[in-house]
């Protein structure tokens, strides 16, 4: 008799979907009440969204793990080549579009799910010892860091890059390094930050420049606005101004925690936080689960810090505290690239943590 293997549900973390399915349901409400086309666009995103989801949960990733290096490579050359076949839009070069078709695809948000499962591959195969990881092996494993973040960088794309970089790091950080490294890299950054402040873009320098400066850009004043409107509760759809009459600037994606605490007040946004919350020290509490895993530890603790790159710098943008730049809410903000990388991401994870009794991938067992 064959029946299916009830292992799976076992293992598979229902705790997940739990705290993710009520951040989708709160932007679909918000952004159908904006625009009724762009709520239909997010049924495909969720559609396509949900194949890659089952795509990645189903792929027998510890068995083919040999594969993870190929990925990563072929990622590098997909980067490289936007140098030379690149499409250009707004000034950046950062797209490569696909013959015939007249489709194009973002290298920089493809590598994010083979970039973590790379670093996952080279920890796996080398653990750290008691103290950490040693400079030589420190050094080794930063390669596979820069490398990306020095090709997304080069677009210019500096808020991705920067993700790959404090991702791959604080990863290393949780996993284990020296501590006499991080010491030394903390004083080597701080000495070279003037440095580092005049290799930036003019467009970069000024958004860093309208965020110290006493005065708060057009996009912050009306963010702000919205969030002061919503008060305590939230306004009713038809009295909330900033956004019904367009004062709020790109109210379904960038600036959607404004237009959420407009709509559903203090309390709305302090939900929409606490589902984060909850959600990212949840992941990180499974690294006690999954102590001798470091393939399954680091795209965990990879995506919850992801995660908490993505919102803080979201939510402070809003609210004034950091300079603007396009990183949107994950799971929440309107968009296609965002939310398929991260059903990508969490695929990849609960297919680590649903099938780590059985290295087979068997869905199916046979009973005689």
């Amino acid at each position: 008799m064959i029946i299916f293997d009830k292992r799976i549900l076992t293992h598979f973390d229902f705790i997940q979907p739990f705290l993710i399915l009520p951040i989708i349901f709160l932007s679909h409400i918000l952004i159908s009440e904006v625009s009724q086309m762009l709520a239909i666009k997010q049924y495909v995103y969720f559609g396509i969204g949900f194949m890659v989801f089952l795509f990645f949960f189903l792929l027998p990733i510890r068995k083919i793990d040999w594969l993870i290096p190929a990925t990563y490579w072929l990622n590098i050359i997909l980067l490289i080549s936007v140098e030379f076949f690149g499409v250009s839009k707004l000034g950046a070069q950062r797209w490569i579009e696909i013959p015939f078709v007249h489709f194009t695809i973002q290298p920089s948000e493809i590598i994010k799910p083979s970039f973590l499962l790379m670093l996952g591959y080279i920890i796996k195969k080398n653990p750290p010892e008691e103290d950490g990881y040693n400079l030589k092996e420190f050094i080794k494993i930063s390669f596979f860091i820069f490398l990306p973040f020095f090709l997304i960088l080069k677009e210019p794309d500096l808020g991705t890059a920067l993700i790959l970089l404090l991702t791959g790091y604080g990863v290393l950080f949780i996993i284990g390094v020296n501590k006499k490294i991080w010491l030394s890299i903390a004083l080597v950054l701080g000495i070279s930050s003037p440095i580092l402040y005049q290799s930036l873009h003019d467009y970069q320098k000024k958004r860093i420049t309208d965020f110290i400066s006493e005065e708060p850009s057009y996009h912050v004043k009306q963010s702000i606005i919205a969030i002061g409107n919503g008060g305590m509760s939230g306004k009713p759809k038809d009295e909330a101004t900033q956004t019904h009459f367009k004062f709020l600037p790109i109210a379904t994606s960038d600036f959607i925690f404004a237009y959420n605490g407009e709509r559903f007040g203090f309390i709305g946004n302090l939900f929409l936080i606490s589902m984060y919350f909850l959600l990212i020290s949840h992941l990180l509490s499974l690294n006690h689960k999954l102590k001798d895993d470091f393939l399954a530890r680091v795209i965990t603790n990879g995506i919850a810090i992801m995660m908490f790159i993505y919102i803080s710098v979201n939510i402070s943008m809003t609210i004034g505290f950091a300079p603007v730049v396009g990183i949107p809410l994950p799971f929440f903000s309107y968009g296609g690239s965002s939310f398929i990388t991260f059903m990508c991401f969490f695929g990849i994870l609960q297919n680590l943590l649903a099938f780590r009794f059985d290295k087979e991938y068997r869905l199916l067992k046979i009973n005689i």
